[in-house]
């Protein structure tokens, strides 16, 4: 029996036997010449070793999914299996209601809903933790990091300091755990709080911390009020309510599509509402990759299927999507009424999401091929490396002077013993005591 697979797809033409081809990007797209690849190649190839079967392929001619006009008449991928020009349909088709009464559809390879893309220029991320924004949770690991680490390093210098003994004989110490973890506090708030440490070693390290405190709230103050004013600019908008209550950036969908039809028949003022501002502005596209294309421009939030537009994410890194999803929908196969197929079809597909195939397809297809650019965001560590570089510096001189003093009185140390074992040798004592002397109170006067 003959077997024919149509694909619906955008963005580039091709030339060739079967005519005028439209791809759509990662379910078919070319490679190699003519060649097809892509997520619903890989299924079609999956289901047909598991069911045995052979097929050909042609794309779609009007390049639509398929809706239904005034008269009843279906067009672009529907319409062909309605009237027999094909067998299967296998593309990202949303399963819906008026689609599954006048065509079999299989049981769904992908699971996906609608949401939102918009350019992240356009958008305002309040937070409770807004305070934090400045820097990324990488920066602030690294600075708690440097605060414990300097802290100890001073503590550690002062115990190894003769400077820092109350008295050298006893080698008690004055300067404490806390009293480190103090000082270093009151450098980032930029006021000295005591006790001050003493050993050379220890006043390079404080004189290194405060050079890091004071750049670093620089830094912080000034990406944090670059980020205030940048939010102030742009309306905050994360859910589809924020969306229709703001008249400053277009949105639409694709004309004629299942996502405008989920807008035109909603019950919900909201969507309804969405719908008629649609409809006011003519703000619909006539494909995907249009939507995509006006959304990277700016001023534009393009509405559709969150599946695809998590890969518009993945390929465009000034993109972002809507958190929100509603209307959860499916894909499926779409098959000519009483087609004998449909039915192992179907279980192949449970079988391949069952064994984790699908899911190993959908990571292939849309694995991230973008490389993030932090411009205007949070501050991260690699940003800051050359502070860190001499703080780290500073700490290992401090510790490196506090250890050649601690020699240098060990030798010191170490020789007057000798002297004073070498003179009790010879039998020569005497102790050497400070004097006090007070002067005359004829002199006072």
């Amino acid at each position: 029996p003959r077997t024919v697979v149509l694909f619906r797809c955008h963005s580039s033409v091709l030339k060739g036997a079967c005519g005028a081809v439209v791809q759509e990007e990662p379910y078919a797209q070319t490679s190699r010449g003519t060649e097809l690849e892509g997520y619903c190649i890989d299924l079609l190839n999956e289901l047909a070793k598991k069911l045995g079967f052979t097929y050909k392929v042609h794309v779609v001619k009007d390049g639509r999914y398929g809706a239904m006009d005034q008269n009843g008449n279906w067009n672009g991928m529907i319409g062909e299996v309605i009237r027999g020009e094909a067998d299967l349909a296998v593309a990202p088709l949303t399963l819906t209601s008026v689609r599954e009464r006048h065509v079999d559809m299989s049981t769904p390879f992908l699971q996906t809903g609608l949401g939102f893309i918009l350019n992240k220029d356009l958008v305002s991320h309040e937070s409770a933790l807004s305070l934090l924004a400045p820097f990324t949770a990488d920066m602030w690991v690294g600075l708690l990091v440097s605060f414990l680490l300097t802290g100890l390093c001073i503590f550690l210098v002062s115990r190894m300091s003769p400077s820092e003994w109350a008295d050298p004989d006893k080698e008690q110490h004055t300067f404490t755990l806390l009293h480190s973890f103090w000082y270093i506090t009151g450098a980032l708030t930029l006021q000295g709080a005591g006790p001050h440490p003493k050993a050379l070693g220890g006043r390079v390290i404080s004189a290194i911390w405060w050079i890091f405190a004071v750049v670093l709230l620089a830094c912080y103050f000034a990406n944090f009020y670059a980020m205030i004013h940048t939010d102030k600019k742009h309306a905050s908008i994360r859910t589809f309510s924020d969306l229709a209550n703001q008249d400053l950036i277009e949105y639409g969908s694709v004309e004629g599509g299942s996502t405008s039809q989920f807008f035109k028949t909603s019950k919900l003022p909201l969507y309804h509402r969405m719908y008629e501002q649609m409809e006011k502005r003519r703000s619909f596209v006539s494909s995907t990759a249009e939507g995509m294309k006006r959304a990277q421009e700016g001023n534009f939030a393009f509405i559709g299927e969150a599946v695809s537009l998590d890969l518009a994410v993945a390929r465009y890194c000034q993109l972002t999507r809507s958190e929100e999803v509603v209307s959860e929908r499916a894909y499926s196969i779409a098959a000519a009424p009483g087609f004998p197929l449909l039915k192992n079809i179907s279980i192949a597909i449970l079988e391949l999401s069952e064994a984790g195939l699908l899911t190993h397809m959908r990571n292939r297809w849309w694995s991230r091929s973008c490389k993030e650019d932090n411009e205007g965001g949070s501050l991260e560590a690699h940003d800051l490396r050359g502070l860190f570089v001499l703080l780290g510096l500073g700490l290992g001189i401090g510790v490196l002077l506090a250890l050649l003093e601690l020699l240098s009185k060990a030798h010191r140390q170490a020789r007057d013993d000798k002297v004073r074992r070498s003179f009790a040798k010879d039998g020569c004592f005497f102790t050497l005591k400070k004097i006090k002397v007070h002067r005359p109170s004829f002199l006072a006067q």
